[in-house]
Formats: C-alpha cells, sequence, structure tokens
C-alpha cells in the first residue's frame, strides 16, 4: 500500500501506525505554505490520499482534491490525530 499524506509539520504517530497497518511507501507533503500546492504529486500505484484537515492550507487542500480526482485515487480528510484517521479509513474500507 502507497500513500500520499499532505498536511502537518511532523506526523509522529500517524506515520508509525500506517507503516502498521501494512503501509509501504509514504511521501509527506507539510502543505502549511501556498508554494505547496504545486508539490502534491500522487506516485503510481498510490492507495490513497491522506489529508490532514487541521494542518493544511485551503489551496493545497483543494489542489489534492483536484489532483486526486484526474487520477481517481481515493481522498481520505482527517483531523491529525491517529484516532481520527484510524476512523476514517475504516469508513472508507482501507482497514479493518
Amino acid at each position: 500500500m502507497s500513500v500520499v499524506v499532505v498536511g502537518g509539520d511532523f506526523l509522529g504517530g500517524i506515520e508509525k501506525n500506517l507503516y502498521s497497518i501494512g503501509v509501504k511507501d509514504l511521501v509527506h507533503i507539510s502543505g502549511r505554505k501556498t508554494l505547496d500546492r504545486n508539490k502534491v504529486n500522487v506516485p503510481k500505484g498510490t492507495t490513497f490520499i491522506l489529508v490532514l484537515t487541521d494542518f493544511v492550507n485551503h489551496s493545497t487542500a483543494k489542489q489534492a482534491k483536484l489532483v486526486a480526482k484526474a487520477q481517481s485515487v481515493p481522498l481520505v480528510f482527517a483531523k491529525r490525530s491517529w484516532r481520527s484517521v484510524e476512523e476514517k479509513l475504516k469508513e472508507c474500507n482501507f482497514i479493518k
């Protein structure tokens, strides 16, 4: 499983927990600066894009949404806490 995480300066335990559920490749884009919206690139084979809503600017979140839609990659919005991320991933059937 390959994931692009948009938002958050530091992922902390989220990164470790994503690896524990089977993520092999993780790309992180902080998304705080306006110029980060230009860095939203999705590698081939990406399973989903995770947007951490409380640590990303609006233009970067919008760009992530457009890229996800253009490449038919599922998009998950969650707060920057593992509990929130885990809940959203369960809702989208990425984890059980």
